[in-house]
């Protein structure tokens, strides 16, 4: 296994949430390195001259295009290479199509050695965080995706325009896929300790299941809804790999969604979806065991068995 520079990120794809991701890490000041690698070349190169044409106007960097050779001493090596949700087209349509792509990434990367956290962000994330676990051999505290990080801050933003309070005052999750059959955990949400249903009524609302559905509703249609009025989502999922990047660099053990290969007793195990956990230098630590009520269990449940389905049957291994 290679050393790694804990301040080197590779970006494996370049398309719409590979550049805005490797744009928004730039920003962020993390690290003094990044390789963005693309099976178009050119296009690797073009996003990297663009974008290190701004370090004037940031901290210093260098930023180049390159192969699996160059991304060897990663710390976080986030791939975002895959097929595009078109229109009308769900996360899981897309299985076929990404894991034949991750089959021909994740065998370059493991051979090499690499030593860094594996994060994926390409879609159904939940699958090919399971397919590059396996493919790639790594412990996997070191393989886990973007999950429903960004689903939960959508949540959070909805909540915190509905109950006129700052988004960051509210404590919420979406848990289990990332995609159709996702769950807001409801009986966990509260705003700054005051669980939610009382705070709506400090704020005068009263019609608690019709909001909650409309909001649940919102969340998990919001990637259609944006990719029907500007044909891709990448500024969103952008700020979530830099969040999470930001938990690992900083070993922050900060406790976020991420989608991970799952061992924590709620009726399916080894399959990867989102949970809270605790995330930091070494990746995923621990996987926290939130309070759930029945209905969100036996949703948690089936939500993996639709996971599981898809495996069975797309996957091949």
């Amino acid at each position: 296994m290679r050393e790694i520079n804990s301040r080197k990120v590779a970006i494996i794809g370049c398309g719409f949430v590979g550049s805005a991701s490797a744009f928004a890490l730039m920003q962020s000041g993390l690290f003094s390195e990044m390789v963005l690698v693309d099976v178009e070349r050119t296009r690797a190169e073009g996003e990297a001259l663009d974008i290190s044409h701004g370090l004037p106007f940031a901290k210093p960097m260098t930023i180049y295009d390159g192969s699996y050779d160059d991304i060897t001493d990663a710390a976080i090596i986030v791939i975002t290479a895959g097929a595009a949700q078109k229109p009308g087209e769900t996360r899981l349509d897309l299985v076929r199509k990404n894991v034949a792509i991750f089959k021909s990434i994740i065998p370059e990367i493991a051979k090499r050695g690499c030593g860094g956290i594996l994060l994926i962000v390409a879609n159904p994330v939940d699958i090919l965080t399971y397919v590059a676990a396996k493919l790639s051999g790594f412990p996997e505290n070191r393989v886990f995706g973007s999950g429903t990080v960004l689903d939960s801050a959508r949540l959070k933003y909805l909540l915190g325009e509905h109950l006129g309070v700052d988004s960051r005052s509210v404590h919420a999750y979406i848990i289990g896929e990332h995609g159709d059959s996702e769950i807001v955990a409801w009986s966990s949400a509260n705003v700054s300790s005051v669980p939610l249903l009382q705070f709506c009524t400090m704020r005068g609302f009263d019609e608690h299941e019709a909001a909650m559905q409309n909001i649940a509703e919102s969340v998990k249609n919001s990637a259609a809804v944006i990719i029907e009025k500007k044909r891709a989502t990448y500024y969103g999922i952008a700020m979530s790999v830099r969040r999470i990047c930001e938990c690992i660099v900083r070993d922050e053990k900060s406790i976020l969604p991420v989608s991970a290969i799952q061992h924590c007793g709620y009726g399916v195990d080894g399959i990867a979806f989102s949970m809270p956990a605790i995330v930091g230098r070494f990746g995923v630590e621990q996987v926290i065991p939130i309070e759930l009520n029945d209905q969100e269990r036996e949703a948690l449940q089936a939500s993996a068995q639709v996971l599981k389905q898809v495996i069975d049957e797309s996957v091949g291994f």
